[in-house]
């Protein structure tokens, strides 16, 4: 099981997302949001999904960009969607597990 912490930012949503990939390479993803639009998401979308397909996308494509472009409100930069490509990631071992960040420089 591959486990991760998304702090979006601004909006306090704390969320966090598991990932566990069985011999078929489907990846089982529970997400714990504060954010209902997340758990819509989740809820319309499911659980289970074929990780290979889900992670090797082109960027900005896939089945939770299409739901984002067709549901959630205005936010682009909201970082959830890709917290769980990096946790499905991580757990199919399509990438090594390694913290990513965005961090604002006072100039």
């Amino acid at each position: 099981m591959t486990k991760v912490k998304v702090e979006p930012g601004i909006c306090g949503f704390t969320t966090i997302i598991t990932a566990d990939t069985n011999e078929d390479e489907e990846a089982v993803v529970k997400v714990s949001s504060g954010c209902e639009t997340i758990k819509q998401m989740m809820e319309a979308l499911g659980d289970t999904y074929d990780a290979i397909e889900l992670c090797l996308a082109k960027p900005g494509a896939g089945i939770f960009y299409d739901y984002a472009k067709a549901h959630f409100p205005v936010h682009a930069a909201c970082p959830v969607i890709n917290g769980i490509l990096k946790c499905v990631e991580a757990e199919g071992q399509l990438a090594l597990k390694k913290d990513a960040s965005i961090t604002f420089l006072e100039e």
